[in-house]
């Protein structure tokens, strides 16, 4: 039998990884697996305190959930639960969020790479709109 440590080729499991979250900005906290989709707890990697408006550092606030639809893990729906801080500048009173812009559009349903595998299921796998919409969990 093999050695199983990285110097084997083998390092610790990675979920950020697997679900590649790491390109979008995003880093996994926990899971749940529910009988019909996977749920991923996730986090914004990269702080955003400073005010866009003064400049100054703001003060973490609260937090909000964004909730996206992720490529499926296995044909089982993946959604990705991202906390996302907000901010307030002390100086100028100006309220934000943490930039998620890497992870989704602005008010988008579906993750980067979750759009990127329906358009590869549409046009590649010659799926159709609805078993794509079936794969990632949504109407």
């Amino acid at each position: 039998m093999s050695d199983a440590t990285p110097p084997a080729g083998f390092g610790r499991p990675d979920l950020t990884a697997f679900a590649r979250l790491d390109g979008l900005g995003l880093s996994v906290t926990g899971q749940r697996l529910e009988p019909d989709r996977a749920v991923l707890a996730c986090r914004v990697v990269e702080p955003d305190q400073w005010c866009r408006r003064c400049g100054s550092e703001g003060a973490a606030r609260d937090t909000v959930i964004r909730r996206l639809a992720h490529e499926p893990l296995g044909w089982r729906p993946t959604v990705l639960e991202v906390v996302v801080r907000r901010y307030r500048c002390a100086d100028c009173g100006h309220v934000w969020r943490q930039d998620t812009s890497a992870a989704a559009e602005q008010r988008a349903e579906l993750s980067r790479t979750g759009l990127r595998w329906a358009l590869e299921g549409i046009v590649v796998a010659h799926l159709t709109v609805a078993r794509v919409a079936e794969g990632l969990g949504v109407a």
